[in-house]
Parts: structure tokens; sequence; C-alpha cells
């Protein structure tokens, strides 16, 4: 199966996923309890999103494995099959406020190497998508990334993780970004911001604590857009660090952020 037919499968089953989180939002959030610290939420709609993705792609594709945010997941699959790589809503706490930002993630992994995702915005309808050697697409438009070259006149986006100790690091670093470019965003779920920079809607975004679910949909649509999805210093995108940005910004928000050793700290 190639990898338009992976993206196929991924993103019939985004739109099913992202209709059953909308219908639960309003039952969902009565049910909220936490993971790695009091202020990373998760609902059980995570869950049963998750669950459905799971037992979808178990259906279309028996022989293949999943990695999901809420349930964990097998490792890289055997020959010949995909390793489905699923954050069930990214955004959680947009979604636990009713804010308009938060999506279903799907991609397909082969051999190692994501070639295919979809980032579908639940709440608006809103769809990213990219296959290996295809482009970047938002429904049915192509997408190109920013054609900003000016770090000063660029708006950037980024987030913030849940522990106390590490936003401090990441506010400290953000202080002195801000001063050296148009504003900055902080929208709250990576998936839906990497979509964006690859639409041009950010020129450019930055993230330390990305796990693998947030980072593979959105990383390639992004990379699908022109982008150079990276970490610092030469290093592979990861959760040390995310930098996706135009190769005319790339290098310079590199240097930048490299020198406040943005991916460093706790």
């Amino acid at each position: 199966m190639n990898e338009l037919e992976l993206l196929d499968i991924a993103v019939q089953v985004a739109a099913d996923a992202a209709d059953t989180a909308r219908r639960m939002r309003n039952e969902a959030i009565i049910d909220v309890g936490t993971k790695s610290t009091a202020t990373d939420v998760v609902t059980a709609a995570d869950r049963a999103v998750e669950q459905q993705v799971i037992a979808a792609l178990a259906a279309r594709r028996p022989g293949d494995t999943v990695l999901g945010e809420e349930f964990g997941g097998a490792g890289i699959a055997g020959a010949g099959g995909a390793r489905w790589i699923v954050d069930p809503i990214d955004g959680t706490v947009n979604y636990l406020y009713g804010l308009a930002q938060y999506a279903v993630s799907i991609a397909a992994e082969v051999d190692g190497e994501v070639v295919a995702g979809v980032v579908r915005n639940a709440a608006t309808g809103e769809t990213w998508t990219a296959a290996r050697g295809h482009g970047a697409w938002r429904d049915g438009r192509r997408l190109t990334g920013s054609a900003a070259t000016e770090l000063a006149l660029s708006l950037v986006g980024t987030g913030f993780a849940y522990a106390r100790e590490r936003r401090a690091h990441q506010a400290a670093v953000v202080a002195h970004v801000l001063p050296q470019v148009r504003d900055i965003r902080r929208m709250g779920a990576a998936a839906l911001d990497l979509c964006a920079a690859a639409e041009g809607m950010l020129d450019a975004y930055y993230e330390k604590g990305l796990a693998e679910w947030d980072l593979a949909a959105g990383g390639l649509i992004a990379r699908e857009a022109g982008l150079l999805v990276t970490g610092l210093s030469g290093r592979p995108a990861g959760g040390q660090m995310v930098l996706a940005a135009p190769p005319a910004l790339h290098a310079v928000l590199d240097v930048l952020l490299t020198d406040l050793d943005a991916d460093g700290g706790p």
C-alpha cells in the first residue's frame, strides 16, 4: 500500500474521530483526570476517541501497529506494515475550555519514516494532509509555508510544557525571543501549530517537549510544505526541540534558540 492509500485511510478515520470528539465535548468535560501534572488534563473523550481510532485502523489494516497517546502501543511495524501514530485530541485544555483549537492527528510510519499524515481541527472541520513526496494540502489547496525573510517581521508560534520547572525555563527563552520578532503566538495544540506554519499563518514555530504523536503528522505536513523541521544545531526534531521554519528564517532562529539554550533546562 502506498503513501496516498495510507493517507486516504487516515483522512477517513480522522474525520469520524473528530466527529466523536466534537459530539462528546459537553459530556466529557465532567470526567476529567490528570496525567503528568495537575495541569495535564485528560478527558473521557481522549480515551474514547483513541479507542475508536484503534478499532477503525485494525478493521482496515489488521497487521499494523498503533502508538497512541492514551494507551501506548507497539513499536515499529513488521515488514510491509505501518505503525500508526495517534493523538486523539491534541489541545485537550482547549477542548476542556471550549476553545476551537483542538485536533485529531493521525500519521502512518513505514520502515521508521512517517509517510502520510492528517490533522483535523475537530471544532471547525479544517483538515491538513500530506503524503511523502506529494506535498502538503489544506482542503484542496497546496501549502508552501511563509515567504517571510526577516525575523523582526515574523510571527512565531511556540508552546509550553505542563511541568512548572520547564515552564520557567521556556518563559525565560520566550522573553528573549519576543523583542526580536513581530510577535509570539501560543495557541495550545502543537499539531495545529505545525499546520499553521505549513500554511503561513505562522512564519515559524518552535517548542521543546513534543511527543511522537504531537509531531508525526504535523511535522510531515510542515516538511511537505517546504519548511525545515529539525532540532537545534543539526539535530533531528524530537522531544528536545522542534523548530519548523522556512529556510530563510530557520538558520537565524536556530542560532538564536541555541544561544538561549532553548533545548536545555529541565
